[in-house]
Formats: C-alpha cells, structure tokens, sequence
C-alpha cells in the first residue's frame, strides 16, 4: 500500500488523473478494476474516479508496488545556467514574463535555455517553488510564443492556476494584441481567411474561402506609423492559429520583417534582422466568472511599456532617412 497527501496544487485534481500521475505502466483497466474493488481510498473512505480531492486529503492505493515508479538515485548534470526572467505582473497564483527573441517558452531537443525552466528555478531560489516536495506540479507556461516572438507570456504557480487561466483563454476571455514591423503599409480593418496547417516543414497556407481542411481566421490590423518601406502595425488576433499573423500578413501582400518563413527576402537582407520583428505586447482580460479562481483579473490590461519592436522601427526609419509619420 502506498499513502500520498495532497497538497495545494492538488485541490481540485480528479481521482484517476492523480493515481495516473503517481503510478507507472497500470493498465486503465486495473486502474478502473482497483477503483470497484475498493482499493482506492480517500480519507479512507471508497471513492469515485471523478471524485476531486482537496488540499489535506489522504490517499490509499493498494496497487502493486511494480506499478510504482523505482527512483534509483541518479546523477543529475550540473543545471543549466538559465536567464534572467522579467514579471511584467506577479501574484500569488500568477505570472505574466516577458520572453525576449530567441528564448524559447520549453525545452526542446536543442537543450537550449527555456522560459519555463528559468521561472521555475527563480522561484526555486525565492523559496516559493520546491521541486522535491511539488513532484506532481511545476510550474507552467499557459500560452506560448514561437521563438523568434518577443513579448507577454503567462506562467502559472499552480494547477488551480493553471486550469483556470486555460479555461480563460479555452473560453475567449483574454484578447492578445501584438506588434509589428511590416514591409509596406497593410489594409487596415478586420480581415478574415482560411488557413490550413501543414506539419511537414511546419508551414501552413492561407484560402480566400472556406475549403475542406482549413481553419477559419480572423485577424485585426491597424497602422500606427509608417517610415520608409516600412509600417509599425497592431494586430489584434480573433482567432489564434498557428503563424496567423506572419502568414495572414504575407498573404495581404506586406509580410512580417525578418521573417523567413513567409517574409522578404531581399528585404531581409536589407536591413539584416535576424528575427521576425513581432511582439506579444497587451493582453486584456475579459469578465471573468466568479467560479473561476482567477476572476480578479477581470479587466485586468497587462502591457509591455517600452518594446524593443518600437527601437528597431525607430532605427529602421533614421537608417531610411524619412522620420516616421
């Protein structure tokens, strides 16, 4: 018999998702077979598989241990010097950081440094975050930005957390506006296409109209200023898809600078960015339900201040020799 206690990012957790998380290779159909049979306890009491536990409760599963993960003692590489990590706002449930160019928001195959690793490993040396006694939660990225993005990215500190602001975002409740640096000045207005994802160079592709296969967008675009060859532009997303806006932008005929995926090329080379000119810079909450754990955010703007998009297009415009209008 194994005894666990749940803890505060257990609170709300489903029975079966935290016997899944803290066992190895059982069959769903044991998992489920154990559940009839009594040998999963809450409080020692029977429960259900959809019984959600709180933060206290005591749980008794009279699993074979072989269905127990072994934790052989294994040296661990040295960590990883990670990056500095800004919180454009914090609370205790909560962050929004901001992911310079480059960084990525998780680990990937490269082992490169990552946004998530380094907040979590802040926390760690604040004394808020111990990997050793949180073995089921980490803390997590909500919402991500590819890797050339700069901008807004919303970490959680909790599973409560962290269900919670995907319900938020799942629901619609949370406006994401970027800025960009586009080569010409886009139409302004509300635009909308059909995109269809491909894998297979991670690539997508953009329709007028509805086909089989495509998934509608819905991009907003305003021009701020233009310089030269070049216009600082806000884009507001209706609908979030993979590469939305470089791919839309390119679509209209005034692609994402720096881009090279969907972007100029000769451009590019122009002005030697090395990086897609595009900034995740405000997100607005919407009305939050009073259920929701994170409902103070309701109305909540969280922005960045002083992008770096807006040093590049000012640059770009005195390399030019036309000031921005």
């Amino acid at each position: 018999m194994k005894q666990f206690t749940a803890g505060e990012n257990e609170n709300g957790v489903r029975l079966s998702r935290f016997v899944e998380s803290v066992t190895a290779n059982l069959p769903r159909s044991l998992l489920y077979k154990s559940f009839r049979n009594k040998r999963i306890k809450v409080n020692g009491r029977r429960a259900e598989p959809d019984t959600r536990l709180c933060a206290g409760d005591v749980i008794e599963l009279y699993i074979n241990d072989e269905f127990f993960p072994a934790r052989p003692a294994v040296k661990k590489p040295a960590p990883r010097r990670q990056p500095p990590v800004t919180a454009v706002y914090e609370d205790d449930s909560i962050a929004v950081l901001y992911k310079p160019a480059h960084l990525l928001c998780h680990s990937d195959r490269t082992g490169d440094a990552n946004l998530v690793d380094a907040f979590a490993a802040q926390l760690e040396a604040q004394g808020k975050y111990d990997p050793k006694a949180e073995n089921r939660f980490a803390p997590a990225i909500c919402n991500r930005l590819d890797r050339g993005t700069e901008g807004l990215v919303i970490a959680a500190k909790s599973y409560a957390a962290l269900r919670d602001m995907n319900a938020i975002i799942r629901e619609d409740l949370l406006k994401k506006e970027y800025l960009t640096i586009t080569v010409g000045a886009p139409p302004q207005g509300r635009h909308t296409a059909w995109l269809q994802h491909s894998e297979k160079g991670n690539r997508v592709r953009i329709h007028a109209r509805q086909s089989e296969g495509y998934k509608q967008i819905i991009t907003d675009v305003t021009v701020i200023r233009q310089a030269g060859p070049f216009a600082l532009c806000r884009i507001g997303l209706v609908t979030g898809r993979t590469h939305q806006i470089r791919a839309h932008l390119a679509y209209l005929g005034h692609p994402v600078l720096g881009d090279i995926k969907y972007g100029n090329r000769k451009m590019n080379e122009r002005t030697g960015l090395k990086t897609q000119a595009l900034c995740a810079q405000r997100l607005t909450f919407g009305r939050i339900p009073e259920e929701n754990t994170l409902h103070y955010l309701s109305g909540r703007v969280v922005k960045l201040d002083d992008p770096e998009i807006v040093k590049v297009f000012d640059r770009l415009g005195a390399a030019d020799g036309r000031p921005a209008r």
